[in-house]
């Protein structure tokens, strides 16, 4: 019975707390409007700048170079353009250059190849053909040896001589020892004269002139010989006629 007095002060502190939470909502100190509050403040200041409004373009559409009245925009080149313009220019030009070069060089070579067959093919033709029995070797030592012979008689004259001499003994040996080689080395010369007609036609006038003498001595040996062998008979003649007489 001692604690009833304090159960009850306990139980009336919730009683007590539940009544003044319902007068504060029931009863409250400010009046409440039931006009809308205005648009001032409702309008609130954003934190962030307003940004430009947005315009949106039109695509992009090329124009259609066949349309009259349509003309492209003029751009001046960059100067990536303007590199590769002259990068372009100096691989052409070294191009052009490179293969002008290397048609001088196949050029010279086709040239030099050419020389060297003709030089191999005209030393091949001055050896005479096997069914002659010329042998080059014995034949050119006779022809040098005469040429040196020529040279030891003419050392003592002139210098006209010293240089003809040899020359016209080597020759004549030639003719004598190598007649085949010798004729193909007159062919090959004649070759190369026929390509200057000057050159061509004196040779043949000396040609000519030496032919014709050669035959004035031929004939003028012939009647030599038989005008000698006339003397040497009529001398046999008369000395047979003495022998007989003096019998």
């Amino acid at each position: 019975m001692a604690f009833r007095p304090i159960l009850r002060k306990r139980a009336a502190l919730p009683a007590a707390a539940s009544i003044f939470a319902a007068s504060t909502f029931l009863f409250p100190k400010r009046t409440l409007h039931a006009e809308a509050p205005s648009e001032s403040l409702l309008i609130r200041k954003p934190i962030y700048d307003d940004l430009p409004p947005r315009t949106h373009k039109p695509a992009y559409t090329p124009s259609n170079p066949d349309t009259p009245g349509s003309s492209s925009p003029t751009t001046s080149p960059t100067p990536t353009d303007r590199l590769a313009t002259q990068i372009r220019h100096a691989r052409l030009f070294l191009h052009a250059r490179s293969t002008a070069a290397e048609a001088r060089l196949n050029s010279f070579m086709d040239t030099f190849l050419d020389m060297e067959s003709t030089f191999t093919n005209t030393i091949a033709s001055l050896a005479p053909a096997p069914e002659t029995h010329e042998r080059l070797m014995p034949g050119a030592l006779y022809v040098l040896v005469a040429a040196m012979a020529g040279s030891i008689v003419s050392r003592n004259r002139n210098i006209l001589l010293r240089a003809s001499v040899p020359v016209a003994v080597g020759i004549g040996a030639g003719w004598v020892v190598l007649p085949y080689t010798m004729r193909n080395v007159g062919d090959l010369v004649w070759r190369f004269e026929t390509r200057v007609p000057v050159v061509a036609e004196n040779h043949m006038r000396v040609r000519g002139a030496a032919e014709e003498g050669w035959r004035q001595v031929k004939v003028h040996g012939q009647a030599v010989g038989r005008w000698s062998e006339g003397v040497v008979r009529e001398g046999r003649e008369v000395v047979e006629g003495w022998v007989r007489k003096g019998r």
